[in-house]
C-alpha cells in the first residue's frame, strides 16, 4: 500500500496551484521539523526563507547519509522524505524559514519548529514532534498535571512571531506527536487577530489536553478549524481528552508502531480511513482515560517523577543511551524500582501492562482483519469465476 515518500512519486509532480492543500501534505510537512536545518534556515526574523532543494543540498553537504542516525524512535525515513521533496515539482521551490531549536535538559523542555511558504500563498507552520531526547517525553508526561509546558509556551509565542513577520498571509499549523499538540495549543493561545487568519489546525496522533484547556473561549473560537488524525491502535493520540471529532487512518504497522506517520495508508489524495468507531480505536480510548482518571493531579506528577527517576537513573539522556548497555541500564532500572513507594510502582506497573495489553490486542485485531480481508478476497474471486 502507498505511503507519504509512495505519495510523492505519484503526486509530486502536481504544484498546490494545480491540485490543493491535502492531509497527507499536512503530515509530510509535520514530519519536515524533524530535520536539523540549524545554521541551513534562518532563525525568526533573521532572514529570507531558502528554497527546500537548496536547503536539502546544504543538509546533505553537512550531513553525510552514513552520519545520520535520527534516533530510536524518529521515523529513519526522514532524509529520505526531504529527498523525494527536493526533487518534487510540488514541494522542491517551497521557501523554509523561521527554524526555532531549542532543547533544555535541566528545565526538561524539547521545542522545534520550521516555517514553509507554500505555493498557494500560505504557510505551514510545522512543530517537530517528541525527539529521542528523554527531557523532551518527560514533557509529554508533564501536560497530564500541568497547565502549560515550557514547549507550549514556546509554540505560543513562535505562532506570534511568524504572524508579525509574515502579515496577512494565511496560516496552517501541524505537527505529529507532541507537535500536533504543540500546534493545538499556539492556535488557541495565540491572538484574536492571528487565529482569525488561522485556515486550519492538524494534530496527527498528539496528546490532548486537561479537560480545563478544552472549556476556554479561546479554544472554542478555533475548534471547528482543528483535524485530528489517529491510526486505528491510537495510544498517544488518544492521551487526555480530545473534544474535536478524530480521523482514523490505516496503518501498516501492528500496535504501538502504527504512531510512526510512515506507515499509515496513502490513496491518492487522502489516508486509507476508517470507522472512528472500530472496536480498537474504541477500546485503547476507554482503556487510556480509565487509567488517568484513577490518578490524581499529584499522583500523576509522583508517577511522572518516578517515571524519569527510572529512566535517567544511568546518566541516559536519550532513548538511544538507553539502548547501548540494555542488560546493565536494565538492572539499574530495577534497582530504581525497587527503591519506589508502592503505589507508585503499582501506578508504573499498571501503565507497562495496559500499553502491552494494548499491543497484543491491537495486533490480534490485525491479523483479524488480515484474515478477513483474505476471506473476502477469495469469495470475490470464486464468485468471479463462476461468473465465467
Amino acid at each position: 500500500m502507498a505511503d507519504l515518500l509512495t505519495y510523492l512519486q505519484w503526486r509530486g509532480d502536481l504544484p498546490l496551484t494545480a491540485d490543493g492543500f491535502n492531509e497527507v501534505d499536512n503530515l509530510i510537512l509535520a514530519e519536515l521539523s524533524f530535520v536539523d536545518f540549524g545554521g541551513i534556515v534562518p532563525p525568526p526574523g533573521e532572514g529570507s526563507a531558502v528554497p527546500l532543494h537548496e536547503a536539502a543540498r546544504r543538509y546533505f553537504a553537512a550531513h553525510p547519509r552514513e552520519e545520520i542516525h535520527m534516533g530510536v524512535l524518529v521515523p529513519r525515513q526522514i532524509p529520505d522524505l526531504l529527498e523525494a521533496m527536493a526533487e518534487s515539482v510540488r514541494f522542491r521551490d517551497t521557501g523554509l524559514n523561521c527554524f526555532a531549536d531549542h532543547l533544555d535538559l535541566e528545565a526538561s523542555v524539547q521545542f522545534a519548529a520550521l516555517t514553509a511558504e507554500l505555493g498557494d500563498g500560505s504557510l505551514y507552520l510545522s512543530f517537530r514532534g517528541t525527539d529521542d531526547t528523554i527531557a523532551g517525553w518527560r514533557e509529554n508526561f508533564e501536560m497530564s498535571f500541568l497547565d502549560e509546558v515550557p514547549a507550549q509556551r514556546e509554540a505560543e509565542r513562535y505562532v506570534e512571531t511568524v504572524a508579525r513577520q509574515y502579515k496577512r498571509k494565511k496560516l496552517r499549523l501541524g505537527g505529529h506527536s507532541k507537535g500536533g499538540n504543540l500546534a493545538v495549543y499556539g492556535a488557541v493561545h495565540c491572538s484574536a487577530a492571528v487565529q482569525r487568519r488561522i485556515a486550519a489546525v492538524y494534530n496527527n496522533d498528539g496528546p490532548g489536553f486537561r479537560t480545563s484547556f478544552l472549556d476556554q473561549p479561546e479554544y472554542r473560537r478555533i475548534a471547528d478549524r482543528i483535524t485530528t488524525i489517529v491510526p486505528q491502535s491510537s495510544v498517544v493520540g488518544l492521551l487526555m481528552e480530545h473534544e474535536e471529532d478524530f480521523a482514523v487512518v490505516k496503518s501498516s504497522q501492528a500496535g504501538l508502531l502504527q504512531h510512526d506517520g510512515f506507515s499509515w495508508e496513502v490513496l491518492g489524495p487522502c489516508f486509507v480511513h476508517l470507522s472512528s468507531d472500530a472496536p480498537t480505536v474504541r477500546r485503547n480510548n476507554a482503556a487510556l482515560k480509565e487509567w488517568l482518571d484513577s490518578l490524581d493531579t499529584d499522583q500523576r506528577r509522583r508517577f511522572t517523577q518516578a517515571l524519569f527517576e527510572v529512566l535517567t537513573c544511568t546518566g541516559a539522556q536519550t532513548l538511544q543511551d538507553l539502548t547501548e548497555d540494555s542488560f546493565k541500564t536494565a538492572v539499574a532500572m530495577l534497582k530504581t524500582m525497587a527503591g519506589l513507594d508502592k503505589e507508585t510502582r503499582q501506578a508504573l506497573m499498571g501503565m507497562m501492562a495496559l500499553l502491552c495489553k494494548a499491543q497484543v490486542l491491537a495486533m490480534t485485531d490485525d491479523i483479524r482483519e488480515d484474515l478477513e480481508e483474505g476471506r473476502r478476497r477469495s469469495a470475490k474471486g470464486k464468485r468471479s469465476s463462476e461468473q465465467k
